[in-house]
């Protein structure tokens, strides 16, 4: 979590800290208003007046209230020793200062210097105990309060004090339901305590709020739940990791989306290469690991022209050693098989369409698709789903496939929405890159 550090503005800000300039007003001249100042401010009125026996006013957030004479006197010293950045001397002023206090007000006023003292010092914990000591106060600006408890969590957290960080930032939600921020380090705070299906709900809920209106969840909430879920295999992992490239559609993170579902599951050859046209699609293929698998996977089935097209990407993109097994082995015996067959294909689109199986106009469909020829893949697939025995789930697929592909979203949509079974979580994916698709 970040540094909190820079995160403390809205706690040093919460009251107008007076000087002793402030002290030195007389009680009679308070009728305009208060009349405070910050300890930089202090001119040569201080070295004319001194403070008198009727106290002072402050301002702390919009309200005005009199603080004693004793305290004005010990608060004064304590803000002295503060700005000559004596250490030593505020930790004694303060206790001094606190011991005289009376009111919340002013125990809220001297625990502010302690906590500017403690994040000039960067003490976290210092800098927690003087937080959590004004808040305690009740005296703290309603308006900034819930802030201060997101502060308070995140100063919690950095020491590993989960229980506290996660209380600080459950009163910061109480006080103000729409603060994304403290809806996110909940979740992500509770991770680190609760059991995996606990804390990536409620990182799924914080993506969700998050996510309100049109918003954009952070990319780190999505990268901790799928982390978390993966992690304890759970399921969610694949949903999230959708979600998560639907809106930060990377070709690393899809590599990355891809890659979990594939070690999640028992994925079939023929997933295997939908899954890798996917990753084509989305420009996500890197390393000779993924075009190799490609361009076995597809050899395997029966589309030489298509591992033929893969491999010389490969080698374009200089993740492929042409001279190198089993690439070389590769090059070879796609070039042997797929020499003619792309001549070929019209006439075999016109014969499966004309007549035969669901299977043959399936296949035909295929291989124009792995020659790029995805709105005549499209037509063989709907030919397809017309005839007896059609795999229903498989068709569909390549026809949302070869759509998506063919930049038919509508048509893509329907098909890909249709496929049930044991292709449906591949269909999923498609259906989060068609949605990153103009």
């Amino acid at each position: 979590m970040k540094s909190t550090t820079k995160m403390l503005g809205i706690a040093l800000a919460a009251s107008t800290i007076i000087s002793s300039a402030a002290y030195a007003q007389r009680e009679g001249n308070y009728g305009g208003g208060p009349r405070t100042t910050t300890p930089q401010a202090r001119g040569t009125q201080e070295k004319q007046e001194k403070p008198q026996k009727g106290g002072a006013t402050v301002t702390i957030g919009d309200r005005t209230i009199k603080i004693s004479h004793e305290f004005a006197v010990a608060y004064k010293e304590l803000v002295a020793a503060y700005e000559a950045k004596d250490s030593a001397g505020v930790t004694a002023k303060s206790a001094a200062a606190h011991g005289i206090a009376k009111s919340p007000e002013e125990h809220f006023l001297a625990s502010q210097i302690d906590l500017k003292a403690a994040a000039d010092a960067k003490n976290e914990p210092a800098m927690g105990t003087a937080l959590e000591a004004m808040i305690n106060t009740g005296a703290f600006p309603q308006a900034d309060l819930a802030n201060a408890y997101v502060t308070l969590g995140k100063v919690r957290y950095n020491q590993k004090n989960f229980p506290a960080a996660v209380t600080a930032f459950q009163k910061a939600i109480e006080l103000a339901p729409s603060n994304n921020e403290a809806v996110a380090l909940l979740a992500q705070t509770r991770s680190q305590t609760a059991t995996p299906t606990e804390a990536v709900a409620d990182l799924q809920k914080a993506i969700v709020q998050q996510s309100a209106n049109g918003a954009k969840a952070p990319e780190e909430l999505y990268k901790r739940a799928i982390s978390t879920a993966y992690k304890a295999k759970l399921a969610s992992a694949t949903d999230i990791s959708r979600q998560w490239v639907s809106i930060y559609p990377t070709p690393t993170n899809w590599r990355d989306a891809i890659g979990i579902y594939r070690n999640m599951n028992n994925v079939d050859e023929q997933g295997t290469l939908d899954l890798f046209r996917l990753a084509r699609a989305a420009k996500a293929m890197n390393g000779e690991a993924d075009y190799d698998r490609y361009a076995y996977a597809a050899l395997m089935k029966g589309y030489p022209g298509e591992a033929k097209i893969v491999l010389e990407e490969g080698i374009a993109a200089n993740a492929v050693d042409p001279k190198k097994s089993p690439f070389k082995e590769m090059i070879q015996q796609a070039n042997q098989k797929a020499t003619g067959e792309e001549a070929t294909l019209d006439g075999a689109a016109s014969k499966a369409l004309s007549g035969g199986t669901s299977k043959s106009a399936l296949t035909t469909g295929d291989l124009l698709y792995g020659y790029g020829r995805f709105d005549k893949a499209a037509e063989l697939y709907r030919a397809a789903l017309k005839r007896p025995g059609a795999d229903v789930g498989l068709t569909n697929l390549h026809l949302g496939m070869a759509l998506a592909r063919a930049g038919d979203k509508a048509g893509a949509t329907a098909a890909l929405n249709a496929v049930t079974g044991a292709r449906a979580d591949i269909a999923k994916y498609w259906l989060a890159y068609l949605a990153t698709q103009a």
